[in-house]
């Protein structure tokens, strides 16, 4: 493959808008909860987005979504050793995603695989784990591990249940009203009272 040469332009401004969105304290704080949610054997890894991004994507993200479903369930299977093969490294992210979704994360706070994979956008890789997070201590399942107060919780749906009686009630209502109109009779420009009402006697 030949070697790419320097980018200029808006080729070369998209990567630096992606870049200034990664927020190194949101780094440190998603570290925190992985290390508390998965426990110490995730391993350490090296500051800064590129660190952050290696250490995500051999195992550690698979590692978190894991531990926020019920014990035996493990939606992204984990092999002893990380796949070689580019095509299954790219696919264990893809399942990361899946179960991500399947617990509850909106389509868009979710990251692309290449984001992590080839580190293009890891502000949204952050984006996708502050969901995660919201989700898991919204739940409040047992499942979350670490301080409540890092993570916002989301907001949930509050339905009104009706009772049949004042669905009833309200459909007469409705019913009663039907066929009833409101208007003002218009003005009969004809009428002979018209010249008195404008003032104006000497049409009559």
């Amino acid at each position: 493959m030949a070697n790419k040469g320097p980018s200029y332009g808006m080729s070369c401004e998209a990567p630096s808008r992606t870049e200034k969105k990664y927020d190194e304290g949101l780094e440190e704080r998603l570290v925190e909860w992985i290390i508390v949610q998965c426990g110490l054997d995730v391993g350490c890894r090296d500051r800064g987005r590129l660190g952050f991004q290696l250490w995500l994507k051999n195992g550690v993200i698979h590692k978190l979504v894991n531990s926020l479903y019920p014990d035996g369930s493990t939606p992204v299977n984990l092999p002893e050793n990380l796949p070689s093969m580019v095509f299954k490294q790219m696919g264990q992210v893809a399942q990361f995603l899946k179960a991500a979704e399947d617990y509850g994360v909106t389509k868009t706070d979710m990251f692309q695989t290449l984001d992590l994979f080839e580190g293009k956008d890891m502000a949204a890789v952050q984006r996708t784990l502050m969901a995660l997070g919201s989700l898991a201590v919204t739940k409040n399942d047992g499942h979350y591990h670490g301080d409540a107060n890092w993570f916002m919780k989301k907001a949930q749906e509050h339905k009104r249940e009706f009772t049949d009686s004042q669905l009833q009630e309200e459909n007469n209502r409705g019913a009663s009203q039907a066929g009833m109109t409101c208007y003002r009779r218009p003005w009969q420009i004809n009428s002979p009272a018209l010249p008195q009402l404008l003032g104006c006697s000497h049409l009559a």
